[in-house]
């Protein structure tokens, strides 16, 4: 059974910096790219970045590029999302995800919360 638990948000504030992580089990982790997403309040779900499953490609959404960084441990089945220099606007829950045999699976999420 795929499961993917997200853990590590929190409340942070303006300029600060968080490192998401995604443990995954009931899949093989290291043939499987893996992605983020996020949630804002009233908004709709947006992908935030994705890594290959060797870890050697990786894609950001235009408006992060620079802020965020994604990568994974193979031999830990876990993908991060480092995010710097946060903003209000980051504010949302963060969900990794993973697309298997054409099928999405989510975690549950993390909530941050970037405020003074």
């Amino acid at each position: 059974q795929v499961q993917l638990v997200e853990s590590g948000g929190g409340l942070v504030q303006p300029g600060g910096s968080l490192r998401l992580s995604c443990a995954a089990s009931g899949f093989t982790f290291s043939r499987s790219s893996m992605r983020w997403y996020r949630q804002a309040p009233g908004k709709e779900r947006e992908w935030v970045a994705y890594i290959s499953n060797a870890g050697y490609d990786m894609n950001y959404a235009d408006s992060l590029k620079g802020r965020f960084t994604i990568s994974r441990d193979n031999a830990k089945n876990t993908v991060y999302l480092q995010m710097n220099s946060l903003k209000p606007e980051d504010t949302a829950v963060y969900y990794c995800n993973t697309r298997i045999m054409d099928s999405d699976y989510w975690g549950k999420g993390t909530l941050v919360t970037v405020s003074s």
